[in-house]
């Protein structure tokens, strides 16, 4: 009897109806895997039509597509001889599901319908499919008449059901099952199943990482058994980047880790595993062995076929390894930099333009593309036929090799320092020496003539000149002059980037970059349709606390000293005048707040779903060693007043890289009103009646 079977499990770059990319990418997987000896392969989650198709969920044409390639890959000869577990949308007595179709020398062996549905946060699962309720129960398929044709089955198990082979047992998870209460690998594996499947469309949050890893590795160190997880990796068209992180376990221990940002748009892990190292740990659990006599038995679809060789005691199988986990700092530089990069090619566009102030969030976005730029000189280093077409696509040279990222920064990416009479010859310089460092294509203008025409504008009409509140100007004079410096900004970045590379005699457009931060705008301390309006921003879902380290990790790594004064210079928009020649405007004292307390208030908003009383009544026990609760109270009242004031910002906020769970994204991941009534009477009434009490 055979015991060491060989499995693969794959990351892939899968892009949104893109059928053909998708098809070939599926494909190659299965090439990697067969060549390495695997007779098992795993990809992501609904990797045929692609995890993030949203509302094209609905169209036929989605469902049409996705068994047209089913189609291919039945009857190609690449997937003979290896059992292939594909992700693709299936529509059963008029019902959508999001399904797994598991099939082998052009057989389909069974349709698995997923069973708990993502609906928190960034998913909404539940507006397109709808999940298999029936446990245990398997129902026939009808299958379409094109793959009837291939497979030359007319009927076909559609349910909850594991595989039996010659050898072993496997039962499929989906995503988020795994993350469920009552994860299916329980049951599963009291049923005796020995394989565990999850095809994933997991994106990347900071730090969540972990989580994903101890989940898998628990599932088995209870249980026993082999776990296998596929995910998603890259940006399939919208503001998640998927993270990829295949794996295999084993028993509680990591046997083969995947990398979690990389360009490669398919990675294949192939492990071999000793199917009795699995049955001599559960023997051992005699609470497990208990539960298993009494459970409920799974139907089982009995498969012609093993994962091993009779004759395989002399096959190696693969020892546990420690994973290694990314530093929030490193998860920063690589995932925005991988979806940057995503996003330049799949736009066909020839590169970015970034509005550099001189500030801690410009800077930051510039080393984003910087680490990009990295990554595509280490990926054409290291092989990369992808990363290497696509680069000379972009900049239009066919013989071209990226090997510097200062050169190919120079490329791909333009800067430009918009001065102002607020400007400060500082920011100016700090500007003008990281773009030196990094390599871009920088540009100096300044915007005087454009502002004082606007405003002349207005004048001529009312007969008014506004001015600024150190001039005598009322506070809505001043921010009405400080918003048209920032909006003639956006509008001269986008002129520039259409118009840039026109003028070098280059071909091509930029894509406009912003550099506004999650706490920014949480609090919507940025001017609407300003420069944070952009194409997108790679640093919207991340706080100002960890940009600050990232810039850190920035001078240490890539040896970028000109950030070492930025670091240390206060956050300023330089949009009022400045004395003496002097910065006089910061942004903690135009906020009322810090930075800090931005991040704790966004936290307890949306994570601990906190409004302004329970938001008051924990935070005079986290800061009962610094405010009193009136302070406290004063504190709590200010955030939800400026937040619901700004909210309207948020339904045009530029599409950004989600990064944090308490991102004020206004598209679906946090769903709120954008007009409040912004005295908040009742709520702070209980505040203030407790607060006087305490």
């Amino acid at each position: 009897m055979g015991r060491a079977v060989t499995v693969a499990t794959c990351a892939l770059n899968q892009w949104a109806l893109d059928f053909e990319g998708n098809l070939e990418r599926i494909f190659r997987s299965i090439d990697i895997a067969k060549s390495k000896g695997a007779r098992y392969r795993l990809g992501p989650e609904l990797e045929i039509c692609g995890y993030g198709c949203s509302d094209h969920y609905y169209e036929s044409d989605t469902l049409l597509h996705s068994f047209q390639v089913l189609e291919k890959l039945l009857e190609s000869p690449a997937t003979q001889d290896i059992i292939c577990d594909v992700g693709m949308p299936v529509l059963h007595r008029n019902v959508r599901y999001n399904c797994r179709v598991i099939f082998l020398n052009k057989k389909i062996l069974l349709i698995r319908p997923k069973m708990s549905l993502a609906n928190a946060g960034n998913y909404r699962e539940l507006r397109w499919f709808t999940p298999w309720s029936k446990a245990r129960h398997v129902e026939e398929y009808f299958l379409p008449s094109i793959i009837q044709e291939v497979t030359g089955q007319e009927t076909v198990p559609f349910g909850d059901a594991v595989l039996a082979t010659k050898d072993t047992c496997l039962g499929a998870e989906i995503c988020e099952e795994l993350w469920a209460p009552n994860s299916p690998h329980i049951e599963m594996g009291l049923d005796g199943v020995e394989i565990f499947t999850n095809s994933s469309g997991s994106h990347h949050v900071l730090r969540k990482a972990h989580a994903r890893v101890d989940l898998v590795n628990s599932a088995t160190a209870k249980n026993g058994g082999i776990y296998i997880l596929a995910n998603q990796k890259g940006c399939d068209g919208d503001r998640l980047y998927y993270d990829g992180c295949a794996m295999i376990s084993m028993n509680g221990e990591t046997i083969a880790q995947g990398s979690q940002f990389s360009l490669d748009d398919v990675e294949v892990l192939v492990a071999t595993l000793d199917l009795e190292d699995v049955r001599s740990y559960r023997a051992e659990i005699s609470s497990r062995n208990l539960a298993a006599s009494k459970v409920n038995p799974y139907p089982r679809v009995k498969v012609n076929f093993a994962l091993s060789c009779p004759d395989d005691v002399a096959v190696p199988t693969c020892m546990p390894i420690q994973w290694r986990h990314h530093s929030p700092e490193e998860e920063i530089s690589l995932g925005p930099a991988c979806w940057l990069w995503d996003y330049l090619r799949r736009s066909k566009q020839a590169g970015f333009l970034l509005p550099l102030s001189g500030g801690i969030d410009s800077s930051a976005t510039a080393c984003i593309v910087y680490s990009m730029c990295h990554q595509v000189c280490l990926a054409v280093k290291n092989g990369n036929a992808d990363v290497l077409a696509d680069a000379r696509r972009i900049v239009n040279d066919e013989t071209y090799i990226p090997e510097d990222p200062q050169e190919f920064c120079k490329r791909v990416f333009t800067t430009c320092y918009m001065a102002s009479e607020n400007s400060s010859q500082d920011t100016c310089n700090r500007a003008k020496l990281l773009a030196e460092q990094i390599g871009s294509y920088h540009i100096n203008l300044n915007i005087d003539a454009a502002v004082k025409a606007v405003v002349g504008i207005f004048s001529v009409v009312t007969g008014q000149t506004p001015r600024f509140s150190v001039y005598g100007g009322s506070s809505r004079e001043s921010l009405a002059l400080q918003n048209v410096q920032a909006r003639i900004r956006m509008v001269l970045a986008y002129l520039f980037a259409q118009l840039t590379l026109w003028a070098r005699g280059v071909p091509g457009g930029l894509l406009v970059l912003g550099s506004a931060n999650v706490d920014e705008s949480l609090r919507g301390y940025l001017t609407k349709y300003d420069c944070s309006s952009a194409d997108i921003n790679p640093i919207g879902g991340i706080s100002k606390t960890d940009l600050k380290s990232f810039i850190q990790y920035c001078i240490e790594n890539f040896q970028l000293t000109a950030l070492r004064s930025i670091m240390s210079a206060p956050p300023t928009a330089e949009l009022e005048p400045l004395v003496d020649g002097q910065v006089a405007q910061t942004d903690e004292a135009d906020m009322g707040m810090t930075y800090a307390e931005l991040s704790i208030y966004g936290k307890l908003r949306k994570i601990a779903k906190a409004g302004p009383y329970s938001m008051f009544c924990k935070l005079i026990n986290m800061w009962k060693e610094i405010c009193t609760p009136r302070e406290v109270a004063s504190k709590v009242k200010h955030f939800f007043r400026m937040y619901s004031v700004n909210r309207h910002k948020m339904t045009t906020l530029t599409p950004s890289y989600h990064a944090e769970n308490y991102s004020p994204d206004d598209n679906r991941f946090d769903l709120r009103p954008f007009l409040y009534n912004t005295s908040w009477s009742w709520q702070f009434r209980c505040i203030d009646k407790q607060a006087s009490a305490l």
